[in-house]
């Protein structure tokens, strides 16, 4: 029966992530290539938003309420809409307002509507802040981070767009593009190493790797589906093919890979080093930005993802719900670092979240992560 009701919904957001995959691919292409600083800006919490970051949530926005209906759909998404709307901005939302209707214009290759004619500057940022609802634990919530990892997409490494929708409290459907994961297992560490040494040389010669795909899943179905970007518009074909992917069955500590976040602010590394000596985890950690760690233990190229930020910190839904449905229905564990489920049902926060999140490839790892944690967490300094 959830197949039934949710199949649209998932069919929909596959595809508008595709979009945007496309979207960000291109913007971060101009990004490296010109070395311009006029596409982002800092919020007021100093992190950075960009070009892509506005124009892949009013795309995201614009396609869900053409789809469903303004009036029938809540999103709850990252940006807003107030340092794009003040004048000094006005070459920054010329430059958003541009790439949206680009996008758009693409949208019937991937069987979706394109607006009649080309949106105008009020249009976008209409949908921009449309995206403004709260969540909640009744009703069907769309819960988008347009680009996660902002930092990895301005250093041509990796990011992610993130599309889920909560139904009741219950993340239902999980849609996770990464423009830059390599689509061959086992090469994001090769890949993460390459961008740091040479961060133009996959835009300048993409056939040295096939790289970009999109993960997606439906609660219950036990299935999580990869499938690759496409790569320029003379091979914007729809549908790409798809193929299943399913979580690591390593459960021995001494050959596990786990990531965390890159930034120390984000995490704390200290405390994931001593848990990894702890547990038995000799391989050095793998430290990528954004959801595309879920992305990593979803596909069977990491076993573990450990997050312990900082005290204070509020982990939002939009940084965790497609990620932590792909990873459960291809077979892995998710939990709060007290062994408790993550609670979407209060709002844009997890609220009442026990210390950090573990994800792990199966319960026997994940259970040695929770007991090294409860034993660990007094002696810490978080």
């Amino acid at each position: 029966m959830e197949e039934e009701i949710y199949s649209l919904e998932l069919n929909v957001a596959v595809r508008v992530v595709h979009m945007a995959c496309l979207l960000c691919r291109s913007v971060q292409k101009g990004l490296l290539s010109t070395s311009t600083f006029d596409q982002f800006k800092s919020k007021d919490d100093n992190s950075p938003v960009t070009v892509a970051d506005w124009s892949v949530q009013a795309t995201v926005s614009w396609v869900l309420s053409e789809t469903f209906g303004s009036q029938n759909i809540s999103i709850v998404a990252e940006e807003d809409v107030q340092t794009l709307s003040k004048p000094e901005s006005a070459g920054l939302l010329a430059m958003v307002v541009s790439t949206v209707n680009e996008c758009l214009s693409k949208a019937p290759r991937f069987g979706l509507k394109s607006p009649a004619q080309a949106l105008g500057s009020s249009e976008v940022l209409e949908a921009i802040g449309r995206c403004s609802a709260a969540g909640g634990p009744v009703g069907k919530h769309w819960v988008l981070d347009p680009v996660d990892g902002t930092l990895g997409f301005l250093r041509g490494r990796q990011y992610a767009v993130a599309l889920a929708l909560i139904d009741n409290a219950e993340v239902v459907i999980g849609v996770l593009g990464c423009p830059n994961y390599p689509d061959k297992k086992n090469w994001l560490v090769k890949h993460e190493q390459h961008y740091h040494v040479m961060p133009e040389l996959p835009f300048s010669n993409p056939g040295m790797w096939e790289e970009g795909c999109i993960l997606y899943t439906r609660r219950g179905s036990s299935e999580a589906w990869m499938q690759p970007l496409v790569h320029g518009d003379n091979k914007l074909v729809w549908p790409n093919s798809a193929r299943l992917v399913r979580v690591s069955s390593i459960d021995d500590p001494a050959l596990a890979t786990f990531c965390e976040p890159v930034e120390e602010a984000n995490s704390n590394h200290s405390f994931t080093a001593g848990l990894a000596q702890t547990v038995g985890l000799r391989k050095q950690p793998l430290r990528v930005h954004s959801m595309v760690k879920y992305a990593a233990i979803a596909r069977g190229d990491a076993e573990i993802f450990m997050k312990f930020a900082r005290a204070g910190y509020k982990e939002k839904i939009w940084d965790h719900a497609a990620g932590v449905l792909l990873v459960q229905e291809a077979g892995g564990v998710v939990t709060d670092a007290g062994g408790q489920p993550l609670d979407f049902s209060k709002g844009m926060y997890l609220e009442g979240l026990d210390r950090g999140v573990v994800a792990c490839c199966g319960a026997k790892l994940h259970e040695k992560i929770i007991s090294a944690v409860y034993a660990s967490w007094d002696s810490s300094n978080l």
